[in-house]
């Protein structure tokens, strides 16, 4: 592709190009030598599951494979178990090297959802390779004493906590300059990140010069906002939509996101357009339907996509619904916290009590009423959720 159209197309979506004249002059000289760029990309396996906002990154990555360029990726199993403070209120608790090398072990899997494993297109690396090895004295003399106390007090978020009187160790005052020397030892030609690591990819730049490298072209992303509509995508705020997510579960998720969401999920998570014109309701089960194409392929997205019509447009039951083990007797309001319908007593008199719950082909008007389950039937409570009950023997 022109360097100028390559320019154009990678920095699609970018909060920052830095620089963006620098980066014309990579791909430009990529183009003119037929080298491709080492593009690289850093994950901190500190949960199992790699989710939707992730994907931003990786949808990025996979463009720059597309055009010949290969991507370092970076299993950041020594900085996991440091801990990420970025946009932490305070010190996160570290993990364990067993917890980190078995969250590990599932990322590479899921990445390749997304990525193209051609061995010319991506190398893949693990950061206690280098940091594993590093001596104190060497991290002291070549890496620490690069940068201040005062450049790293920068950060808005270490700001926020000296000023809230907030813990900030010197651990999360490392991980900075840790993630900064996996440039160097990758030496990378670009990376790319949130726009909340700009920082760490800055401080990148700064030791790369140091060690008499070239220094990255940093690009940051927008980070995609949960299920909640309020804070960014992560498992342990519980607004994620996981990779592995079952295609029903993925299409489910989707389809709860606020209307206000559409906009940014189509641009950073599909190839399609919005189309401004069409009812909410029509744009987002395209979106969800293009989602569940990517992972799972257009007929299992046809397929939730009926599926979802006969529910919620023709008000019929699922062909399908996820089944439940349950008690063979329990009362009304137990039975909708046993199977998740309510997370409390109160939510599922609520429930109860405004005539949203039925078994089977009965309506539950009494909370405390003692209920004897037939095997296979069916609850439903509200106008989305249904379960198939199943006698625990």
């Amino acid at each position: 592709m022109d360097p100028e159209k390559a320019l154009t197309e990678l920095s699609r979506n970018a909060i920052d190009v830095i620089s963006r004249g620098e980066f014309e002059g990579l791909l430009k000289t990529s183009e003119k030598e037929k080298r491709p760029l080492r593009i690289k990309a850093g994950f901190d396996p500190s949960a199992p599951d790699i989710h939707l906002g992730h994907t931003v990154l990786l949808r990025k990555l996979r463009e720059f494979q597309d055009l010949g360029h290969k991507v370092v990726f970076i299993i950041g199993d020594y900085t996991a178990m440091i801990g990420d403070p970025t946009g932490k209120t305070q010190t996160r608790p570290a993990l364990s090297q067993a917890e980190v090398e078995k969250n590990a072990n599932t990322y590479q899997e899921q990445a390749f959802k997304i990525l193209d494993k051609n061995a010319g297109k991506i190398e893949i690396v693990k950061n206690s390779d280098w940091l594993g090895k590093l001596s104190l004295k060497d991290f002291l003399e070549n890496v620490a004493t690069r940068f201040t106390i005062a450049r790293i007090l920068e950060r808005d978020d270490f700001e926020k906590r000296m000023a809230e009187n907030q813990p900030l160790s010197y651990r999360e005052f490392t991980y900075p300059l840790l993630q900064a020397y996996d440039s160097v030892m990758v030496k990378a030609d670009v990376e790319i990140g949130g726009n909340d690591q700009k920082f760490n990819l800055l401080a990148g730049r700064d030791l790369q010069k140091a060690f008499g490298q070239k220094a990255q072209v940093v690009l940051t992303f927008p980070l995609l906002v949960g299920l909640d509509g309020t804070q960014k995508m992560s498992k342990s705020l519980g607004n994620s939509i996981a990779v592995n997510d079952s295609a029903k579960d993925m299409f489910g998720k989707v389809m709860s996101i606020p209307d206000t969401l559409m906009p940014m999920y189509y641009e950073l998570l599909t190839n399609e357009k919005l189309d401004k014109n069409s009812h909410p309701r029509d744009a987002k089960v395209k979106l969800a339907s293009s989602i569940v194409s990517f992972y799972y392929g257009e007929g299992e997205a046809k397929k939730q996509v009926d599926e979802f019509e006969r529910v919620f447009s023709q008000k019929q039951d699922p062909l399908e619904p996820e089944t439940v083990f349950v008690p063979v007797e329990i009362d009304s309001a137990g039975l909708l916290k046993h199977v998740g319908a309510a997370k409390s007593s109160s939510e599922a008199y609520r429930l109860i009590q405004q005539g949203a719950v039925t078994l089977g082909d009965k309506k539950i008007t009494d909370p405390k009423l003692n209920l004897i389950i037939e095997n296979g039937s069916l609850l439903k409570a509200g106008k989305k959720f249904f379960r198939k009950l199943i006698i625990k023997k």
